[in-house]
């Protein structure tokens, strides 16, 4: 039985579409909510991908909520064109899933949050994928939000190897620096997960070949979309050996943090545009002798990963 509450965080793109399956589907968490943010696509289209891919996976009972639409410091958002290469232009490669009869909630995906933090406190896991913008919103309107989350585990940011955005700066973190600085200097028990070590989690198409093979609607339209984005990567000469589990690995690692070797680093987010560095994941030096919040990744067992999320991906999209 699951001792731990799941909320997903997601601007549903391909990799976010793998972190959901992982979600619904692993016994030792609960999934009682997503919520939808805006990066790789629009949050309107995000959500319902999310949506969609709950109906998919024959879990429909999971709801979804909007959240915030756009960064703390700007009035709207657009989809990089970067992004639409990389996802589509609907966010999970243009595959067309059935879609769900059941709508978004009508509830702010912000103040679900909070409320989920005063319900489970110590056995939430909060997972964002995208932005940090619903969770510092989330804190500036509650502040003990910060300390009821039992455990947030961020897919973003980079320490040790360079930006996918700028030689600094890592796409999830680009799109809302203050924000996550914000997150990084209030929320209490952060597990980044970021480049340093979802760039080396690589699945092939040989893996997409065996999903495709299990001759269901899941496994083909899921083999699609992750065929898409290695396309991607190989075209855009992201990497040529395959695409990275950057979301997947990220939800791995909330419920097994052995996947991954940490160190304690109080961190912050550079968000001067005139510095040269913009969003840019660095250590706190004014923190530097406090106790530590963040514990950041910085090496992986990839081959144990890829291989135990292979064998959870054949699991789920076998019926």
């Amino acid at each position: 039985m699951a001792t731990k509450k799941m909320i997903l965080d997601l601007d549903t793109g391909i990799d976010d579409a793998l972190a959901l399956a992982l979600a619904v589907e692993d016994p030792r968490v609960d999934l009682i909510g997503i919520i939808s943010s805006y990066g790789n696509t629009l949050i309107e289209t995000a959500g319902q991908n999310s949506l969609d891919l709950l109906h998919l996976l024959q879990a429909d009972d999971v709801p979804v909520y909007l959240g915030e639409n756009h960064s703390s410091t700007t009035q709207s958002f657009e989809t990089m064109p970067i992004s639409m290469a990389i996802h589509g232009d609907n966010g999970i490669g243009n595959i067309e899933l059935e879609p769900a009869t059941k709508p978004i909630e009508t509830q702010s995906g912000v103040q679900f949050l909070i409320e989920a933090a005063h319900e489970y406190g110590y056995d939430l896991i909060y997972l964002p994928t995208g932005p940090l913008t619903n969770l510092a919103a989330a804190i500036r309107q509650d502040p003990t939000v910060a300390e009821l989350i039992g455990q947030t585990t961020l897919m973003g940011g980079a320490l040790t190897v360079p930006g996918n955005v700028t030689p600094f700066t890592e796409a999830n973190i680009n799109q809302d620096p203050e924000a996550a600085d914000y997150v990084f200097t209030h929320q209490k028990n952060i597990t980044m997960v970021g480049l340093d070590v979802t760039l080396r989690t690589l699945l092939t198409k040989e893996h997409t070949k065996a999903w495709r093979e299990l001759g269901t609607l899941a496994g083909t339209q899921y083999a699609d979309m992750m065929d898409y984005y290695i396309d991607a990567y190989d075209t855009l000469d992201i990497d040529h050996r395959g695409a990275a589990l950057h979301d997947p690995l990220a939800v791995a690692v909330s419920i097994d943090p052995n996947y991954v070797t940490t160190i304690d680093l109080n961190l912050r987010v550079t968000y001067d545009r005139e510095s040269g560095d913009y969003g840019r994941t660095i250590g706190d030096k004014q923190r530097l002798l406090d106790s530590t919040t963040t514990k950041v990744a910085v090496n992986v067992d990839n081959e144990r990963f890829v291989r135990d999320f292979q064998d959870f991906m054949l699991d789920i999209l076998k019926n």
